[in-house]
């Protein structure tokens, strides 16, 4: 069976493929600034939950970026300051993919900023 940090590891590979999507999407303007933004979202998603893992937390299968981040202090991981508005994010994980369009909260840059920002604060927790 795969340890926890060999889960972090899976979980921060999977952050990079939706970073890398998200960041192939960006400039193609017939793709919606929402699909740009459901890879971000899930990359940052991905990318908290590798950092929870890497220290053997438990986490929720769940798409809120908000009680991830919580989970995150909780376990006194310390976010930075650039992710502070990841939870901007969290609409476009289950309301696009059930039929309900979310509010433009971010646009597609910002949404890929987020996902690099976390992904590489991911990469230090795991490195460290």
């Amino acid at each position: 069976m795969a340890d926890h940090r060999d889960l972090a590891r899976e979980l921060l590979a999977r952050a990079r493929d939706d970073e890398l999507a998200a960041k192939a999407l960006l400039s193609a303007g017939e793709v919606s600034d929402a699909i740009v933004a459901f890879h971000a979202q899930q990359a940052v998603e991905k990318a908290l939950k590798a950092g929870l893992a890497s220290i053997g937390a438990e986490f929720p299968f769940t798409h809120d970026l908000g009680l991830l981040m919580q989970l995150c202090e909780d376990a006194r991981l310390a976010l930075p300051e650039s992710l502070a508005e990841a939870d901007l994010l969290t609409p476009y994980a289950a309301q696009l993919r059930y039929g309900s369009s979310p509010s433009a909260t971010v646009s597609r840059v910002q949404a890929l900023g987020l996902a690099v920002e976390a992904r590489r604060w991911a990469v230090r927790i795991i490195e460290t």
